[in-house]
């Protein structure tokens, strides 16, 4: 359940890139509509080079997902309580491989990408004084049931610009899922044995496996 969860996450939210000067990062619901025609395109026109060499998925994902991806943030919201006293140093190093992990787990469930359709619940209303905005999907994949999501975006202070972080589905995020997973071993072994598990799941080649 969670690796297609993880996959309509990523179906939305590698939706993102496209030229800085063609989309308003400022209204997080145009964005990701206005992008995933052209997203969605590469996949299908990379398809060959995908088959061929399962690891171009990590780069598609490096190049289209993760500028609009708030990584720093979602891996300090895992990390929870575990900050408290971390060395700083030992942070940055999860924060890394947290990352190089988001890039090689999204790259290997877009291995059972399908072209499932996407359908978008009415715009939110954005609140100037809120930092925090949610957008919901339905996705189309029949014959399975459809899967009702949400997707949390963060603002940047500064620029005014929207970052995906996390997607609530079920009631669960995944940022939820992930703390419950490594909590155990943060606790017992710490940050940098947690970082270092990251790693070396990351550098695991991807490889196509048979659709669920």
């Amino acid at each position: 359940m969670l690796k297609k969860l993880v996959l309509t996450f990523i179906s939305i939210v590698l939706a993102f890139q496209v030229s800085a000067a063609q989309v308003d990062k400022t209204q997080p619901y145009e964005m990701m509509k206005q992008v995933s025609d052209r997203t969605f395109n590469r996949l299908k026109a990379e398809q060959p080079k995908i088959q061929q060499n399962p690891d171009h998925l990590k780069t598609i994902v490096e190049e289209e997902l993760m500028p609009y991806v708030n990584d720093k943030y979602a891996a300090l919201k895992l990390l929870g309580t575990h900050l408290k006293g971390a060395d700083r140093k030992d942070v940055n190093v999860f924060i890394g491989s947290f990352r190089e992990y988001l890039i090689a787990s999204y790259a290997q469930v877009l291995t059972q990408y399908t072209d499932q359709d996407i359908v978008f619940g009415p715009e939110p209303a954005l609140d100037p004084s809120k930092t925090i905005t949610g957008v919901k999907v339905e996705i189309v994949d029949a014959p399975r049931p459809n899967i009702k999501l949400e997707f949390k975006l963060r603002k940047d202070k500064r620029s005014g610009e929207w970052q995906a972080f996390d997607m609530i589905a079920e009631g669960v995020s995944l940022i939820s899922s992930k703390q419950s997973e490594w909590s155990g071993k943060l606790r017992q072994e710490g940050i940098l044995a947690v970082a270092q598990d990251l790693k070396e799941l990351a550098a695991k080649p991807i490889r196509f496996e048979s659709k669920e």
